[in-house]
């Protein structure tokens, strides 16, 4: 063990003979204990918060999705479906037909989006799980299930026979329109189900098999919007994907999860950034109680110093020795500050003590990677802060003048 460090160890355990110094001291370290703390536990909440977010959209979101990027649809051939029904790391997929309507009721209209699925969807995401009143839809029948929003603004109930529903959607072509009749697809269809995922997919989707939207879209037997597949659970992701990249081609873009949906993980991690930012900020703040207490023991150690100087040790060897004390006033105070908000997070994930509705407890989540953040974060600062307070030694100060 180095000089510097053993006095270091010594004067960090020591009590000084000036209470006011002592005071200075315990407030410093307790601090970066609770600066620590309340780093963690808030990263903690983020990450509790941003599952909880997650979990509404994931639970319809498939692995990997194809989309083309020139217009609306595209043919997927017998050829390129034989392809990927032999493409290793798929465990299966669905065809996706989706467009624009029109949804009319009880003299109500609203836009929707329809997404007709064909019999292998239910493979690709948990979609009963989300179906909150009725039931899922069969292939090859005008059923639909809509949206829980839809649903009350059009007034729709479940297999409800005594209101027509109706499906619009413009007709493709050129020139002057005659009549309504030549200007719209028109189909009837009847309510089996409601979804609840969120409120955006609520308020704008519906469910449908995929014969039904090619009818109502005029699409021929191989023309698709999108294709969605579900990844066997030891598949490389990044592979299969370029694999489905270099069968569809170019024209077609294959997007994961987390791209189809970037605004939202964009929006939450700016959030998480931000409040990182801000939290260390309080940090900082912190920290220049420990510059303090640093300063007033180099002050209170004058004589101690002076003797140190005089049996040989240099400016620079005592400059260390108040660099190493502060170093590891940070290090224990973040270590003690880790262990509290681990016990604090533990506690409200199994008793939920903070509750953001009387039934739904206040999410948090323990990520390996928000320790390393806290502990880098208060190590940094709290090097950078004895940097800062070691350098007031100077030759003066060690001689006593």
């Amino acid at each position: 063990m180095s000089f510097p460090l053993y006095i270091a160890k010594r004067y960090l355990r020591s009590k000084s003979s000036n209470n006011a110094i002592n005071f200075i001291t315990n407030i410093a370290i307790i601090g970066v204990i609770l600066g620590a703390a309340s780093l963690f536990i808030v990263l903690s909440g983020f990450a509790g918060l941003k599952d909880f977010t997650l979990q509404f959209s994931s639970e319809i979101d498939p692995d990997l999705k194809a989309e083309t990027t020139i217009g609306k649809s595209f043919m997927l051939t017998d050829e390129l479906a034989e392809k990927l029904n032999n493409l290793d790391g798929i465990a299966e997929y669905s065809k996706i037909i989706e467009e624009r309507i029109f949804i009319t009721s009880n003299n109500k209209t609203t836009i929707a989006k329809i997404k007709g699925v064909d019999a292998h969807y239910q493979n690709i995401v948990s979609i009963d799980s989300v179906i909150d009143t009725g039931s899922w839809l069969e292939q090859n029948t005008n059923e639909i299930v809509v949206g829980w929003g839809i649903a009350r603004n059009l007034s729709l109930g479940v297999l409800d026979f005594t209101k027509t529903i109706s499906i619009y959607v413009p007709k493709p072509g050129k020139g002057q329109i005659s009549s309504t009749k030549d200007a719209f697809n028109t189909l009837r269809v009847v309510n089996v189900g409601e979804f609840f995922i969120n409120e955006t997919l609520n308020d704008n989707y519906i469910y449908a098999p995929i014969t039904l939207a090619k009818r109502l879209l005029s699409y021929k037997d191989n023309q698709i919007s999108a294709i969605e597949f579900k990844l066997q659970p030891a598949a490389n992701e990044d592979q299969v994907k370029q694999s489905i990249q270099a069968i569809l081609g170019n024209k077609i873009i294959v997007k994961n999860r987390a791209q189809l949906n970037d605004a939202l993980y964009k929006m939450l991690n700016t959030e998480y950034l931000a409040v990182y930012l801000i939290f260390t900020l309080v940090l900082i703040i912190a920290f220049f109680n420990v510059i303090g207490s640093l300063i007033m023991m180099m002050l209170d150690k004058k004589k101690s110093l002076s003797t140190l100087f005089s049996i040989g040790a240099t400016v620079k060897d005592i400059r260390r020795i108040f660099f190493y004390q502060g170093s590891l006033m940070s290090i224990v105070g973040g270590f003690i500050g880790l262990l509290v908000s681990v016990v604090i997070v533990v506690v409200q994930k199994t008793f939920s003590l903070v509750m953001i509705t009387p039934s739904l407890a206040y999410p948090v989540a323990i990520r390996v990677e928000n320790f390393f953040i806290v502990f880098l974060t208060i190590s940094v600062l709290g090097i950078i802060a004895s940097k800062i307070a070691s350098v007031r030694i100077t030759k003066n100060l060690v001689k006593g003048l």
